[in-house]
């Protein structure tokens, strides 16, 4: 039997608290063995046998890891990642995995000189509802896709408290760089490259010196139309799936529990978790030859982020290909770095 990877977590904040300790600690093909916390010593209290280092420095000299989660401020992705490869471990990489298409390209061209693998996470692919709309998508029951709207909304007024993502100064501060991989990452899976893209940034919070609103309009081949957008500014968000073809039309929520349920405890091997609640389904709504028109519930698939460090390991033990491929993350950042019109 194969050993486990060792894996460790360059901080222990949200991300690494709810999005990457709790998958790695479960599954049986990685070892949680170390985190890096600067000043306040917490994962221990989770895992009470973890290793906590003082500095990234002190944790990259541990030649046990194998592999470095990449978790920290936007800014410090790149230059940790770089990092962490030249200190021999492979790299997942939280979104985004870099703040200009360039450094894409520098990061995994460097994985290859150091025969290092480079991953990019982004675990909005595992959400439940984006679950649906790819089944809805590739069971072709909307006919050809006409208009596509990808949004993530939220009601955040206040200026945040972490400095790096309302600094205008800071590479990777504003809301296109927070939550626009997100659904940038979910439209660029589902429909490719697109020949177009125009972007459009916004700011409208009392005091923001960044972008709360974002709109990117990608622009595929055959007359696709495919809108994501974002907003800090949103108190009743509507569908945040909403898809148009020659033959239907599909609209889903943004229902993903998963986020919650893990900040709350539940562990990702519990039998509850990532179960959508009751009403949680999306709407298919499909036109007949005869021109009548019928609606049915479209339930979500159960939402699962070990589905990505299970690729991981399959890539980093048998060579299977990463779902989330390099020129994926690399049309994402020239979307992200694109001048707003």
């Amino acid at each position: 039997m194969n050993s486990p990877i060792q894996a460790g977590l360059l901080a222990y904040g949200m991300s690494g608290r709810i999005f990457h300790a709790p998958f790695l600690a479960a599954h049986p093909g990685f070892q949680l063995r170390a985190i890096t916390e600067r000043s306040r010593k917490l994962a221990a209290t989770d895992y009470p046998a973890i290793i906590s280092y003082d500095s990234v420095e002190e944790l990259l000299k541990d030649p046990v890891i194998q592999l470095v989660v990449v978790n920290t401020p936007n800014d410090t992705h790149f230059a940790l990642a770089k990092q962490a490869l030249q200190a021999g471990k492979h790299v997942l990489i939280e979104k985004p995995v870099g703040t200009t298409s360039a450094e894409i390209t520098e990061l995994f061209d460097l994985g290859r000189q150091l025969n290092l693998q480079v991953f990019g996470y982004q675990n909005r692919r595992w959400d439940s509802d984006f679950q649906a709309v790819r089944q809805v998508v590739e069971s072709g029951q909307l006919g050809q896709l006409i208009e596509a709207h990808f949004r993530f909304e939220r009601y955040k007024m206040p200026i945040h408290t972490k400095v790096f993502k309302e600094d205008p100064t800071t590479p990777g501060a504003g809301l296109s760089f927070d939550l626009g991989p997100h659904v940038l990452d979910q439209a660029l899976s589902l429909f490719g490259k697109p020949e177009k893209v125009h972007k459009t940034l916004a700011s409208h919070r009392f005091g923001s010196r960044v972008d709360d609103y974002f709109h990117f309009h990608l622009s595929y081949p055959g007359g696709l139309n495919v809108f994501v957008s974002g907003s800090l500014l949103v108190a009743a968000p509507g569908p945040a799936y909403v898809l148009h073809g020659t033959q239907g039309s599909y609209k889903q929520q943004r229902t993903d529990v998963q986020e919650t349920q893990l900040d709350k405890g539940l562990k990702p091997t519990e039998e509850a978790y990532g179960h959508d609640l009751p009403g949680s389904e999306g709407a298919l709504t499909v036109v007949q030859p005869d021109g009548e028109k019928s609606t049915t519930e479209v339930p979500t698939p159960r939402g699962n982020y070990m589905g990505l460090f299970e690729a991981v390991y399959q890539s980093l033990m048998h060579g299977r290909a990463f779902p989330v491929r390099e020129e994926e993350l690399f049309w994402q950042l020239q979307a992200l770095e694109q001048t707003s019109e």
